[in-house]
């Protein structure tokens, strides 16, 4: 058996009719800019999010970028981010114009650990920037109290997140303003590129139309310097259909995960992701740790089942951050998930078949 890591292909399959005929409809329209597929996808995204708006926007860099711009930060102010996520998250705060400080992240959720943000925050730090990563709620009730006990907005990078809930509200939901990605292997993903800005504060909502779209709401009046980072039409229009199917495809995932929970939980030498009380998790990656990596991803390799590394380098290490003077060490729970992590194949029509065959695979490495 082969099994890929993912298969965008089959998510296309289930909607192949409906997707076809939106695409179409766009083509024969010929407004590709903005429009009515535009505008109904985000207003059917903010209802899911429970959120008052939603503005698509290029992408999930662009998400987070408008959403800290909107905050009107400075060079000496500070965002406090996680150390263990994809470079974008701290790349938009660079972007927007502030200085990143990082943390680090809990051992059992691998998202970034509130006790580590209260040490992290000095008379410059304006906001909090948290991440739902592999589609785990991070502990964002603490963090929002973290976030109001010293005046700091609240930025929720929800871009392998979306669907998840923590104390029965969507993620996303909790701070000024959520982002999202719709890159292509994401739980809601597009044909290409996008994201979104999901918030209740019209303010927030007005200042990200205008900057991804040039710094206007009239076309030939700029009231300032923006970017061009708007959602094309065509992509706003699979969005909206694939949205349908989403609640479907998380709790699929979730089954996936039991599936592999069942067969791999209690296996020495191999920890599998845990769920923090009050979280539903959506299980964009379903990601293990093990050591000898390189050697256990040779063996399932041999065994034709793709994996993926999310993400083998923490950000304090990254070239492009050399510059912060961060050595290794700085953030040893980060650096251990780092070395060790491993991403199994996790999409929503993956069979148990497949399950049991990638299971079967890591359980005889281990000599079980």
């Amino acid at each position: 058996m082969k099994v890929p890591f993912a298969d965008l292909r089959l998510q296309y399959e289930e909607l192949r009719d409906q997707i076809d005929t939106v695409i179409r409809t766009v083509i024969e329209n010929s407004t590709f800019i903005g429009g009515k597929p535009v505008k109904d996808f985000e207003q059917a995204l903010a209802a899911s999010l429970e959120r008052r708006f939603a503005c698509g926007v290029a992408n999930g860099t662009a998400a987070i970028t408008a959403a800290l711009k909107s905050l009107n930060l400075g060079p000496e102010d500070e965002v406090i981010t996680t150390v263990h996520t994809a470079i974008p998250t701290a790349e938009a705060v660079v972007l927007a114009g502030a200085k990143v400080v990082f943390c680090d992240i809990e051992p059992d959720s691998y998202n970034i650990d509130p006790k580590a943000i209260e040490a992290a925050l000095t008379p410059r730090s304006r906001a909090l920037l948290p991440v739902h990563l592999y589609g785990q709620p991070a502990r964002i009730d603490q963090i929002k109290t973290i976030a109001e006990k010293h005046g700091l907005a609240l930025i929720e990078d929800c871009a392998q997140a979306q669907g998840a809930r923590y104390a029965d509200r969507p993620v996303g939901s909790f701070g000024a303003a959520g982002c999202l990605s719709f890159f292509p292997s994401k739980n809601l993903g597009c044909f290409g590129d996008g994201g979104a800005v999901v918030t209740d504060d019209p303010r927030v909502d007005k200042f990200v139309r205008m900057y991804t779209n040039h710094g206007r709401m009239d076309k030939y009046l700029h009231e300032f310097l923006g970017a061009n980072e708007r959602l094309d039409a065509l992509q706003a229009a699979v969005l909206r259909q694939k949205l349908t199917k989403l609640d479907d495809w998380n709790a699929r995932r979730r089954q996936v995960a039991q599936w592999y929970r069942d067969r791999l939980e209690g296996i020495a030498g191999l920890e599998i992701p845990r769920v923090i009380p009050g979280a539903v998790p959506i299980w964009h990656l379903y990601v293990v740790l093990v050591e000898n990596r390189d050697t256990f991803v040779k063996h399932l390799s041999d065994h034709e089942i793709a994996t993926g590394l999310h993400y083998p380098l923490p950000l304090h290490l990254q070239p492009a951050f050399g510059h912060l003077g961060l050595k290794k060490g700085a953030f040893p729970v980060a650096e251990k998930v780092t070395s060790q992590c491993v991403s199994l194949p996790m999409y929503p029509q993956m069979s148990r078949q497949e399950v049991d065959y990638v299971c079967d695979a890591i359980r005889s490495y281990f000599g079980k």
